[in-house]
């Protein structure tokens, strides 16, 4: 079976699988308090959601407008840069990967207009590092980037490319990764260091987007090793999250699992593994896990420190599209997770979603009563170029 194949296959349990999806995998501890806060202000402020996969063929809403409520509108459009991961393509051509009659095999295609929407959402760079960029071949991709630009809205993930955009006063680059050949591939560790070593030269911060990982709703744990979904190879998540770190990035942000992953605090960066689906009408599966979502929210310093932010708690309803969540059940998992997952590396954030800074004293002022907490040693390197990696 070829790569494209495969790639389209491997999402057969989690993409309209029509099966119940199985419990949360449940956080194994809660971790201890400390005290952590953020003082210094940020210059800028940068938005990550999961994925986006929107299809022709498995039926649109008859308003796209009505896609996300203006409430949620309003929380994408208040960071300076918001991304997105787009699980897709934007057009009307190109050849399906899925053959007549291919069982297990989705091929997403919506049209050119959506990326408008996006635009008018409060996005402003859509991320193309998956496995469904490349749906429709290279004809589609084409028909894809040409609609994003279009629309005003920059891409990034094909691979050697780096975005750089200005925030304010600070030009931020972008490189996107993802085990696909239309990708900077993820499995590639000395060619990942080497790219956002690249992307540093040129700008003051470097956001990663990193689409890695098994995938389903018992894989909200973050595994150490090379990671496997039905035979495909999807990189050693951990591994290359800490090689970018390692290389000067300060937050690296994930997509992939189609479930929300925990935060971890390495070498005084955040790395967010994954914020699972964030908008899927009759696309993706939901249900227990696979409906919680969230919009991480991440303010920097102009060196691309974070120093504060917030995780917004979504749920996809039904038919896949997300709504806010005031009961937080998305970032209490998260909270939990990170505790469990990383320990006394989990990054500091409170069950209600308030993030720190790695090293600052938490708990941050005017945090609920009973908010839980998780802890950090991350610890800051002398003369370490602050990047920040995203992935998607």
């Amino acid at each position: 079976m070829g790569l494209a194949l495969i790639a389209a296959a491997v999402t057969a349990f989690v993409l309209l699988s029509g099966r119940e999806p199985a419990p949360c995998g449940p956080a194994k501890g809660q971790g201890k308090a400390r005290e952590r806060s953020s003082r210094s202000p940020a210059a800028l402020s940068l938005a990550w959601v999961g994925d986006i996969s929107l299809s022709t063929k498995l039926g649109l809403p008859a308003d796209p407008d009505s896609v996300l409520d203006p409430a949620l509108r309003r929380r994408l459009a208040a960071s300076d840069v918001t991304v997105g991961n787009l699980e897709g393509t934007l057009g009307s051509a190109g050849r399906s990967r899925c053959g007549t009659g291919s069982q297990n095999c989705f091929a997403f295609q919506a049209p050119p207009a959506y990326a408008r929407l996006f635009k008018r959402s409060g996005f402003d760079v859509m991320s193309v590092a998956n496995n469904h960029a490349f749906d429709y071949g290279a004809t589609g991709q084409r028909q894809t980037l040409g609609a994003l630009e279009g629309a005003g809205v920059d891409h990034v993930g094909r691979p050697g490319q780096v975005l750089v955009r200005p925030a304010r006063r600070v030009k931020v680059a972008f490189v996107g990764f993802a085990p696909y050949p239309w990708a900077s591939d993820l499995r590639d560790i000395e060619g990942a260091r080497r790219l956002v070593r690249r992307a540093g030269q040129g700008a003051d911060v470097v956001v990663v987007l990193m689409h890695a990982g098994a995938e389903g709703a018992d894989k909200t744990h973050t595994p150490r090793g090379t990671e496997v979904a039905f035979g495909e190879n999807r990189g050693d998540t951990r591994g290359f999250a800490h090689a970018v770190v390692d290389a000067g990035a300060d937050l690296v942000l994930g997509s992939g699992p189609h479930v929300v992953r925990g935060l971890e605090a390495y070498r005084g960066r955040l790395i967010a593994y994954s914020l699972g689906n964030f908008l899927g009408y009759h696309t993706l599966s939901t249900g227990g896990c696979l409906s919680l979502s969230g919009i991480l929210r991440v303010m920097m310093a102009s060196s691309g420190r974070p120093k504060a932010g917030r995780w917004i708690s979504l749920r996809l309803e039904g038919s896949g599209l997300p709504q806010l969540d005031e009961s937080q059940q998305s970032a209490r998992l998260v909270h939990s997770l990170s505790a469990d997952d990383f320990e006394r590396r989990a990054y500091p954030m409170s069950s209600a979603g308030t993030l720190g800074a790695p090293d600052d004293k938490w708990p941050p002022s005017g945090l609920e009563p009973g908010d839980q907490t998780t802890n950090s040693d991350a610890k800051r390197r002398s003369g370490h170029r602050r990047l920040l990696a995203v992935g998607g």
